[in-house]
């Protein structure tokens, strides 16, 4: 299998809810309709960013669907396919696959914590991707799950043909170098941490899967471009930009206020689904004055 090129910024698309709570399929459409106009690389629906685990299956299913069919040809989509178990997690892969989804991200199985080793990790890995239908990433996301997934996991799961890559979340950057040292020349790792990811780039990830691409497509596409394209300065200066909200909405308001801010720079984001709060009137006060602050800020000229 032909390894699928993950290089870019991909979004990790939120969810729309309507006023009664239930899926906004129409604002998911409206949503990646905005973003095809964008140099995104593509999109990631049910990942941690689109509250995958407040979703029943049948709604993630709607959702890869809408998105699908949004979708500009141009855009690569990725459906976050974890689950506890194995075989779950490779009914829903195969299940992406035939929606038409080209690859899957799997998130590290995280309840049993104590039998979490790398080992077992290694072992589901494997079964996954030799049993998916669509190349399998693995998605390490600390903040969440508790699991970190090291290099050494990645020495023994890189070798698969059925396994491209890896979305890494920790921001730990010693971290993201040594798994890249381990991996593979044609391992693909993605950060999935705005705040570092100029210095992701730097260290050898091909791209990113932010929450905040969400809300400034254009401005993170840009910086994976000056980076590419080896103009540091201007990647670091706009990589700066970045850092005021990663942790306003990411760290102090999470998933309600990233989706404030979609709905103030004419996406749609609305509230989160319970038990996830909305933004107090304070938050968004401060979030509306970030924005401003952020949008004000001259354009770099190199």
């Amino acid at each position: 299998m032909t390894a699928m090129k993950l290089h870019g910024i991909f979004a990790p698309l939120t969810t729309p809810f309507d006023a009664e709570g239930n899926l906004a399929l129409g604002q998911v459409r409206n949503n990646v309709a905005l973003y095809n106009k964008t140099k995104l690389a593509g999109y990631v629906p049910n990942g941690s960013t689109s509250e995958s685990v407040l979703l029943l299956w049948e709604e993630v299913y709607k959702l890869w669907e809408a998105v699908r069919d949004a979708t500009a040809p141009s855009k690569i989509l990725i459906a976050g396919t974890g689950a506890e178990s194995t075989s779950e997690t490779i009914e829903h892969t195969n299940r992406a696959a035939r929606i038409g989804y080209s690859v899957a991200l799997v998130r590290t199985p995280s309840f049993y914590k104590p039998s979490i080793n790398d080992h077992m990790l290694a072992e589901h890995y494997l079964r996954v991707a030799d049993n998916a239908r669509i190349p399998v990433m693995v998605y390490s996301v600390p903040v969440f799950t508790h699991v970190t997934v090291e290099a050494s996991l990645i020495a023994r799961v890189a070798k698969h043909p059925n396994i491209v890559g890896m979305k890494d979340s920790s921001g730990d950057m010693k971290g993201i170098a040594a798994i890249i040292a381990a991996a593979p020349r044609e391992f693909q790792t993605l950060t999935g941490s705005a705040a570092t990811l100029y210095e992701a780039l730097e260290l050898g990830a091909v791209g990113a899967i932010l929450g905040l691409a969400d809300v400034f497509p254009d401005l993170c596409a840009e910086i994976y471009e000056a980076a590419s394209a080896g103009d540091r300065t201007k990647a670091q200066t706009l990589a700066r930009k970045l850092v005021p909200p990663a942790k306003m909405l990411l760290m102090d308001y999470g998933i309600g206020g990233l989706k404030y801010a979609q709905d103030r720079m004419g996406f749609y984001g609305g509230r989160p689904r319970l038990p996830l709060q909305g933004v107090s009137e304070q938050g968004k006060a401060e979030i509306d004055q970030m924005l401003a602050n952020l949008i004000s800020q001259p354009a770099h000229h190199s």
